[in-house]
């Protein structure tokens, strides 16, 4: 299969297609052993060097993993905390799409493929993350129809939520964008306290048969939907 040569060096984990078409700009890509170009068509049997080191398509690792309080989600830690990364015993070098707090648990998709990791956190796609919030404070439909509408956060206007009370003390919210705390920060601004933050789904991905600190491969159909979900 001959795809671009940008698309080329994002499914090999280098980086993302806007960072290979920059790579490629400064003539640091060269294909078979000569200077490589934007319009570039190239397949597994052409040698694709960067910086004079060839580069080869590796085989995709997607992994759910239901991540427990206590890690982060970065793949170094100057605290030197648990990684969640620590938690899958694989040979495969991943890394997280997106993050979840030290304290939060929930889905967390991890993977090798660098240009499915950019599109699933790209906010043109609307990947949607379910999160349930166990939280101080009184529920009420005006603070539903606030997040519901969206919240003014210092760093702007949020997209409208679907949120919804599902007990007493714990709300469902679903979003899709991914600023840094923002679940905790929309319903602080709403006047709840967030006790526990769960993320019960990730791209209608869910954590049925795992528990904390488990993980599996997703399927065959579920990266077919994955990429379809992010061909909008």
């Amino acid at each position: 299969m001959r795809m671009r040569l940008n698309a080329f060096l994002a499914r090999a984990g280098v980086t993302s297609r806007r960072g290979a078409d920059e790579m490629i700009k400064a003539g640091r890509v060269t294909v078979n052993d000569r200077l490589g170009h934007l319009n570039d068509q190239v397949s597994e049997n052409d040698v694709v060097k960067l910086n004079n080191k060839q580069i080869r398509l590796r085989k995709s690792r997607n992994i759910l993993l239901y991540k427990p309080t206590g890690y982060v989600t970065t793949l170094k830690d100057p605290q030197q905390r648990r990684k969640v990364i620590d938690l899958l015993d694989i040979s495969e070098r991943v890394v997280p799409v997106g993050r979840l707090d030290y304290d939060t648990t929930g889905a967390l998709l991890l993977t090798n493929d660098g240009e499915l990791a950019n599109k699933l956190m790209h906010p043109r796609f609307k990947v949607d993350k379910v999160y349930e919030a166990v939280v101080k404070g009184i529920i009420t439909k005006e603070v539903i129809n606030k997040l519901n509408t969206g919240i003014e956060l210092e760093d702007g206007r949020t997209a409208p939520a679907k949120a919804k009370m599902i007990a007493e003390n714990k709300i469902e919210l679903i979003i899709h964008e991914g600023r840094k705390h923002q679940v905790k920060r929309m319903l602080s601004a709403v006047g709840m306290k967030v006790i526990a933050l769960h993320r019960s789904k990730y791209a209608g991905l869910d954590l049925s048969g795992l528990k904390p600190g488990q993980w599996r491969d997703l399927t065959e159909d579920e990266v077919i939907r994955l990429k379809r979900y992010t061909s909008k």
